[in-house]
């Protein structure tokens, strides 16, 4: 069927007036076109506020990686990081904006009903895999770190030795940490809830923030200083001195610049926070999308750079282990991370299970049962593989080399070009070929970093740890 589009001399056919619709800030809260199935927009009406949609947004996007961003900053130089950062917080708010014209044209906010629209129901089951190998890795990496920092903050405070205690050991403490904290998170009905405790992980990274800056001014230039914890020697061809290097380029690049590229992956929670969010429009979600990554800019750049000016080229992947671990200061700090990265796991479980519902229960109505179920599997899942799985180093690589490209430039560009009608975009379009080039780029992402992982195993090299 074709409608009379009044500012054009001709007919567009129903999937071009929805686009422009949306396009202006209209959602298809309307009954379906005559001779058209009807499309279930959402599930329910969005009442989530802008502020907490930021904030679930923004917690989606920080990742463990900000710890070795001072790192990637050693390697690459200050001002080339913060270019490099930019480009990179611009391509990703691209990508989103990609994603949601798509979700428009189809008037399902769901990533695997993309999949779908564009490729069919084999579409639909390789993004409903991509998201959960990616969300697992997320989770399994959170839970690393809890199982290695928590025993010895707790140690710490009490004054003994994790290694003797069986309460205090890493596989005990992410079981209960599981239980008391991740589980009844997860369980709420609504990714929207969660807005405060989003807040919350927010404030402990801010703390973070905020101490490593004060930390910068305390020390000076801590570099060799008894003050660390560890007094490293900078790498071949790096400044030890406390010289800040503007532009430099080494071995290490090649492993900093991917990790950074990773830096925002939010992909998979952006279209269930939209489904949330009060008064949605394309419009709307984009300005939510635009606040969090330019809050994560802000505070990765600020994060890097202070990091950086303490230790310069002396700096660790981990910058805190560089700090003194009786500091009492940095002893919060790694109470506030390891806050941080708990009441992150809920907010990555959720397009996990969304994916997963869509996959195997397509059009079914809400069940607790089922929704408590899949959480439970999920979460057992995760902790037998963080306790059983000495080193996940190489599955993290294998998951970061193809997942996160996946979901940042491949797929929101396919999807952006396979569902946008010919008629509203022509192939040839300017606004297609920037797609095309977007998703060209992800692909050279993705062979650059499965080429340098593979490089690394090969050299038994270790590189840094990402998102």
């Amino acid at each position: 069927m074709e409608l009379q589009d009044p500012k054009m001399n001709g007919t567009l056919p129903v999937d071009a007036v929805d686009y422009r619709q949306e396009r202006e800030g209209f959602l298809p809260s309307r009954g379906p076109a005559p001779g058209r199935k009807p499309v279930q927009f959402m599930d329910f009406e969005g009442k989530i506020s802008f502020g907490m949609s930021v904030f679930n947004l923004s917690n989606a996007i920080m990742g463990s990686g900000i710890l070795g961003l001072a790192y990637a900053m050693a390697h690459t130089g200050v001002l080339f990081f913060l270019a490099l950062l930019l480009c990179i917080a611009l391509l990703s708010s691209y990508s989103i904006h990609l994603l949601l014209t798509c979700a428009g044209v189809i008037g399902i906010r769901a990533y695997e009903q993309l999949g779908q629209k564009a490729f069919g129901p084999a579409g639909k089951v390789a993004v409903a895999a991509v998201i959960c190998l990616h969300n697992v890795g997320a989770m399994s990496s959170y839970l690393f770190i809890i199982k290695s920092e928590l025993p010895l903050v707790i140690g710490t405070f009490l004054n003994r030795a994790p290694e003797g205690n069986w309460f205090l050991k890493g596989n005990f403490l992410i079981i209960l940490v599981s239980v008391l904290i991740i589980l009844p998170l997860a369980l709420m009905k609504h990714l929207g809830y969660l807005g405060y405790t989003s807040g919350l992980s927010l404030t402990c990274m801010l703390f973070f923030l905020i101490s490593v800056i004060y930390k910068k001014f305390q020390l000076g230039c801590a570099v060799g200083r008894n003050e660390t914890a560890i007094e490293s020697e900078a790498p071949p061809g790096l400044n030890s001195s406390c010289e800040a290097k503007m532009f430099t380029v080494d071995s290490q690049m090649s492993y900093t610049v991917p990790i950074m590229a990773f830096a925002f992956v939010c992909h998979p929670e952006v279209l269930p926070i939209y489904t949330e969010l009060c008064r949605p429009s394309q419009r709307r979600m984009q300005a939510v999308a635009n606040v969090s990554i330019g809050a994560m800019f802000c505070m990765y750049g600020l994060t890097a750079t202070f990091g950086y000016l303490t230790f310069y080229s002396s700096v660790e992947a981990e910058m805190l282990h560089m700090y003194s671990q009786k500091d009492m200061l940095i002893l919060c700090v790694r109470l506030a991370v390891l806050l941080a990265v708990t009441l992150t796991v809920p907010v990555v479980l959720f397009p996990i299970r969304r994916a997963l519902q869509q996959l195997l229960f397509p059009g079914k109505a809400f069940s607790w049962l089922r929704h408590v179920a899949i959480a439970l599997i999920l979460l057992v899942l995760v902790n037998v593989l963080v306790i059983c799985v000495p080193t996940i180093r190489d599955i993290f690589g294998v998951i970061g080399s193809t997942s996160a490209p996946s979901l940042i430039f491949i797929l929101p560009s396919i999807f952006y070009l396979r569902i946008v009608p010919s008629e509203v975009e022509p192939l040839f379009s300017w606004p297609k070929i920037q797609a095309l080039c977007f998703g060209a780029l992800g692909v050279l992402f993705m062979a650059i970093s499965i080429g340098f992982m593979f490089a690394n195993w090969a050299t038994g090299q270790n590189s840094v740890s990402g998102h």
